[in-house]
Formats: structure tokens, C-alpha cells, sequence
């Protein structure tokens, strides 16, 4: 069995044009790593003639093909660690999910994403993380980021 990971990156108000460029970021980033593949997620449904060939649902997901790799989700994790911390204008949500299980992350102190990413790994050991599964379910990191806690300069995530 194939281990996928989807990523969906949002940013509030943000044009669409914007988040598709920092997930290509992401995806380049992520492509470097131990893992079969890294693709934009594919749509559910055809574009119907005449519509826009952008669903602004699908700007900012990916799917990560894992593979055997013992190691890839903590790989990727990792990164998307890294790079959601240079991510300084603004930080943009993330939901991954993994079979039934969501991570969601939005308006996060980097403390609390550091937590809600080590959980969400501890959760898939058949993923290659290689830790104790019985880690508490509950994988909701929403909260209010601390007063200073958000923008401190610089610009987006670098390529």
C-alpha cells in the first residue's frame, strides 16, 4: 500500500496566483526529498466547457506520493516545517491529511505547529516515522497566534 500525504495551503485573501506560486515552492522543496512524488492534487470533478481552468479549491493542494521510504514523512514534515517558517509576511494554513486523519493549522504560534506536526507523525508509524502510535487523536492546532507572534519581516518563502 502506497502512503499519500495531501497538503492544501490556503491564505486568506490572498489571490490564487499567490498561493499557487508559494506551493510551487513547497513542491520543489519537497521533490528534493526520499519520496516517489510530489503533484498538484487532482481535481474532483472535470472543468466544464467554458469555466475556468483554475478551481480556486485546487490552488495550493498537493499530494505526496511517500513511498517505502522509512523515513518520508518525517522528511516531509520537516520541510513543510522549515519552509512554513520562512513563510514571514504572512503564514498560510495548512490541512494534511493522511487516511482519516487531518492536521489543521491556522494562526499557530510556531511552538504549538512544532507539537501538532510531531503528534501527527507519532500517529503514522507505518508511515516511516518509526514512534509509539498511541498518541491522543486529536490533531486541531487552530489557535490564536500570540500578540507579535505573526509577521517579522523579510518576504515569502524563498524557492
Amino acid at each position: 500500500m502506497e502512503n499519500r500525504l495531501q497538503i492544501l495551503l490556503s491564505e486568506e485573501g490572498a489571490e490564487a496566483e499567490d498561493v499557487d506560486k508559494l506551493t510551487g515552492y513547497l513542491r520543489r522543496e519537497l521533490l528534493q526529498l526520499d519520496v516517489d512524488d510530489v503533484t498538484a492534487l487532482p481535481a474532483a470533478e472535470e472543468v466544464p466547457p467554458g469555466a475556468r481552468a483554475v478551481d480556486p479549491a485546487q490552488v495550493g493542494a498537493l499530494l505526496v506520493s511517500l513511498g517505502s521510504s522509512a523515513n518520508a514523512l518525517r522528511q516531509v514534515i520537516g520541510a513543510v516545517h522549515e519552509w512554513w517558517g520562512r513563510c514571514r509576511d504572512s503564514r498560510p494554513s495548512m490541512r494534511l491529511a493522511m487516511d482519516d486523519d487531518v492536521l489543521e493549522l491556522s494562526e499557530a504560534t510556531p511552538e504549538q505547529v512544532t507539537e501538532a506536526f510531531d503528534l501527527f507523525v507519532r500517529r503514522h508509524p507505518a508511515a516511516g516515522s518509526g514512534a509509539d502510535a498511541g498518541a491522543d487523536a486529536s490533531a486541531n492546532a487552530d489557535a490564536d497566534a500570540d500578540a507579535g507572534a505573526g509577521s517579522t519581516g523579510g518576504g515569502e518563502a524563498p524557492p
